[in-house]
């Protein structure tokens, strides 16, 4: 049982309710994730944002989704693993490619790459070496990109740890934890 209210976008203020509409139109519907975060107008703001600024960067939504179920599958995030996998086949990944993110892995070797340096960062918490940001470097990616799945990372645990203290159900089609529990 989720641990804070669930906040009914038709039924709380103006606030929050414009920022649970514009997820609403996003979704087709309302997450609880967003409903259990919108009990704070700020954390929502962040996470919304977060998510806009993020979807308009230089990985794509594909990389994006694939960080996103490697962190959730390390962090033993339910919630995060079914949304994001969800998220994944949505923005064109196949369900083995998605499959195989989980366990940080990709047949591509520049996916491959942030994949390994993401899950990296969550061990690690932070404290990566230069080796490591150069191996993102030689797989392509650029000073621009090593931020931006840098910046997916924290988003990630940001709403990864929202699921897990707060009990969010988990309102996507499950999908199951391989690593993480």
């Amino acid at each position: 049982m989720n641990r804070v209210p669930l906040i009914d976008r038709s039924d709380t203020s103006a606030d929050r309710k414009a920022l649970l509409d514009e997820i609403h139109g996003a979704f087709g519907t309302t997450p609880a994730m967003f409903r259990a975060v919108a009990n704070s107008p700020a954390a929502l703001r962040s996470m919304w944002g977060s998510f806009g600024a993020l979807g308009g960067g230089t990985l794509g939504a594909r990389l994006g989704e694939q960080i996103a179920v490697a962190v959730a599958d390390r962090n033993g995030c339910a919630y995060c693993l079914a949304a994001h996998t969800a998220l994944g086949r949505k923005a064109g990944a196949s369900a083995e490619e998605m499959a195989a993110a989980q366990l940080g892995e990709s047949a591509d070797a520049r996916t491959q790459a942030a994949l390994r340096f993401a899950l990296k960062v969550v061990a690690e918490r932070g404290r990566v070496s230069e080796a490591d940001v150069q191996a993102l470097r030689d797989a392509g990616f650029g000073d621009e990109a090593v931020v931006e799945i840098l910046a997916h990372v924290a988003l990630n645990l940001f709403t990864n740890y929202v699921n897990l203290a707060l009990a969010v159900p988990v309102d996507f089609p499950a999908v199951k934890l391989r690593h993480g529990a």
